[in-house]
Parts: structure tokens; sequence; C-alpha cells
């Protein structure tokens, strides 16, 4: 008696042993089997290799050994395009970064159609973007870098359509030119600016010269005026300090309004002259 309890504690150790790890076992396959599947991903089910179907959000279970689960992202996913060294029509090397915006509209597609989706929207992408640049000269694209990022993303949405892959949008992030010819246009956006520049001091020029022919018309006909003009003049310079002031007297005045009369009168001959 004595020796069969030994034998029947070792039972008991041995089989709760075995009732643990077969315990473990079923928590790990009911683990593997029960998958929650959250609202913005989709699971497309392999079962033997054959297609399935495709099953979520909420639980799926699968089949240990016999189901292969594949998890498939349906929000929008942002792929960067390395710096891309293409030639524009104009035969300008440039170095485009761009980024494309993407998303799975049919999961079954981007499974069983290609490889990974993803690799080849960033090869098709590159390749893509280098054509549209090639298509269009250097003035277009940096003034109208919208319309070249929407053609870009018209061409790749066409072709990874058949992948169930729909392209929202591509965005150039930025256009690298050349040192040389950054410095080129640097100077011809100089010299734009100094064209401008004395093209208005010009204008300036010639509007203060004929508000200076009506002044001298005014003074020629009213030497009161010239008289107020100089009384100005004399009160704009008594605000500096430490000057002398020498008011010429009216008979200087009235000689300076005979000078304005007399050089508007050569004006007006000289415009009659002209006309005839």
């Amino acid at each position: 008696m004595l020796m069969e309890l030994p034998l029947q504690i070792g039972a008991i150790i041995l089989a709760t042993v075995l009732a643990i790890i077969l315990l473990i076992i079923i928590i790990a396959i009911l683990a593997y089997s029960i998958r929650i599947v959250p609202e913005y991903q989709r699971i497309v089910k392999l079962r033997l290799g054959k297609f399935k179907g495709i099953y979520g959000p909420g639980i799926v279970f699968i089949i240990p050994v016999i189901d292969r689960p594949i998890t498939i992202d349906l929000r929008v996913l942002s792929i960067d395009l390395s710096s891309q060294r293409a030639l524009t029509k104009d035969n300008v090397e440039v170095t485009v970064d761009a980024a494309v915006y993407m998303r799975v509209i049919d999961a079954s597609k981007a499974v069983l159609s290609v490889t990974d989706y993803r690799s080849a929207t960033v090869t098709l992408g590159a390749a893509v973007l280098r054509d549209v640049i090639g298509m269009v000269d250097l003035d277009t694209l940096l003034t109208q870098r919208e319309e070249v990022a929407k053609k870009i993303a018209s061409i790749i949405d066409e072709h990874v359509s058949p992948w169930g892959v729909k392209v929202t949008a591509v965005a150039i992030k930025d256009i690298k030119l050349p040192d040389t010819l950054v410095r080129a246009m640097a100077a011809q956006a100089e010299a734009e600016r100094m064209r401008r520049a004395k093209v208005i001091l010009a204008q300036a020029d010639y509007e203060a010269s004929q508000m200076y022919l009506k002044a001298a018309e005014t003074y020629a006909k009213n030497a009161i005026s010239l008289s107020l003009r100089q009384l100005d003049t004399l009160l704009e310079v008594a605000k500096e300090h430490n000057l002398i002031l020498v008011v010429p007297s009216s008979l200087e005045v009235t000689s300076l309004s005979a000078l304005a009369a007399s050089v508007f009168k050569r004006s007006q001959e000289g415009s009659g002259t002209s006309t005839q």
C-alpha cells in the first residue's frame, strides 16, 4: 500500500503536466485561429493555396496549417520616391523629389495580381516621373508643378488599376537645379529688376518735368503764388539750426516772376514751332 502511493502521486503529476501542456497547445491554436480585424484592414484567405475570400472587419477564424491569411491595409499609404535625375524637354538636368499617395481598393487583386504592390508602385512611379519630366520644359516644370503632378498621378493610376490600387495624388516636394543654372537665373532676375527700376526712374523724371512746367505756368500768371512758394521754402530752410537767412527783396521776387514768365513763353513757342 505504501509502495503504490508514490506511483499514484507520480501519475497525478504526469497527468497534470500533460493537461497543462495540452491547455497551452489549445490556447496557442485558438490565438492563431481567432483574428480580430480592425475596420481599416482586410484578410485575404487562401485555403490549401486557393483563394477563399476576403474577410473582415471583426472576428475571423483561421484553420491552422490549412488556411493562409494575408493582411491588407486599406488606408492611404505615402510612398516616397527617391531623388530622380532626369532631363527636361529643353535638355536641362534636374533632380526631383516626389511622393505617391495610394490606397488599396480591391484586396484580392492586390494579393493575386502582383507580388508586392508597394514596391511595384514605387518602381513604376519613378519611371513615369522621369518620362513626364522629359516631356515638359524647365519653365513648365517650375511654374506648373501641380499640373505636372496630376499628369504623373493619372498615368500611374492607369497602370496600377489592374492591381486593385488607386493612386490618389502625387506631390512634387522639391526640384533641384544645377548650380550654374541657378546663378544664371539669379542674374537674369537681377537684370530684370534693374530694368524695371530704370524705367520707373525715367517715368518719375518725366512726370516731374511735366509738373515743373505746370508750376512755371502758374507762377508766370500770378506773381503772388511765386512769393508764397518762396516763403514756404524759407520756412522749410528755417527748420535747420545755425543758418543765416537772407530774404530777397520784392524787386528780386519780381525778377524771378519775369524769369518764370520768360521760361514759360519760350516753352510755348518751342512747342508751337515743333507742331508746325
